[in-house]
């Protein structure tokens, strides 16, 4: 099993942790992880883009010419696709993009992201983290003592509005409870700051 330390806020050893290796130990499948990538940008698209089609444009109600007799080519309206100004064929509408890898691909790919960083060394677990209130001053203490400089997500138990607040505010910083924890937070900051109640989190949940 692997084995990590553990850390309190004020960045001293405090102890051990030996992780579930079927969630932290497993071997990390790239390919895994870029499905569960693009699915998580896909869901996240706006989708909003949209077009008018020939009846959505103002105007054209009256045919243009009659139907015979002048040279020209028939013409029923003024905002068929073929005039300027007229509708638009075949474009975008508003849809979601969403869509979803079965259960089995979704949890292989988050326990792909958490070895990913045990590998790298780059997962740390602290043995508590409370705030009594929200205070960014005080998160950039913790992540100081912790001597992380470069994007960290921490995760905690369960929501946390004090943490969530004290984060926040800070560019590359993120905050989630152990239930919302996902691969493309998990690929995006360099460091996993992680509490050892919301590893035993992850590890019932996903184990």
């Amino acid at each position: 099993m692997p084995k990590v330390a553990v850390y309190n806020v004020a960045g001293t050893q405090v102890g051990e942790i030996e992780l579930n290796e079927s969630v932290f130990g497993v071997n990390v499948n790239e390919h895994v992880l870029h499905q569960a990538v693009v699915m998580q940008q896909a869901s996240l698209r706006a989708g909003t883009h949209k077009v008018k089609n020939r009846s959505e444009v103002r105007g054209g109600g009256r045919k243009p010419w009659k139907q015979k007799g002048t040279g020209r080519a028939r013409q029923g309206s003024i905002r068929s696709p073929q005039w300027v100004g007229g509708g638009t064929v075949f474009g975008p509408t508003p849809r979601s993009y969403a869509y979803k890898l079965p259960k089995k691909v979704r949890r292989l790919a988050l326990k792909s992201a958490l070895s990913s960083k045990v590998n790298e060394g780059s997962i740390i677990v602290l043995d508590a983290l409370e705030f009594a209130k929200p205070k960014t001053k005080d998160m950039v203490n913790v992540l100081s003592n912790l001597k992380i400089s470069r994007k960290a997500l921490i995760v905690g138990v369960d929501y946390n509005e004090n943490l969530e607040k004290s984060a926040r505010n800070i560019p590359g910083v993120k905050y989630v409870s152990a239930t919302g924890i996902n691969v493309l937070d998990l690929l995006k900051h360099n460091h996993l700051v992680i509490t050892k109640d919301a590893v035993a989190k992850v590890e019932e949940v996903f184990a």
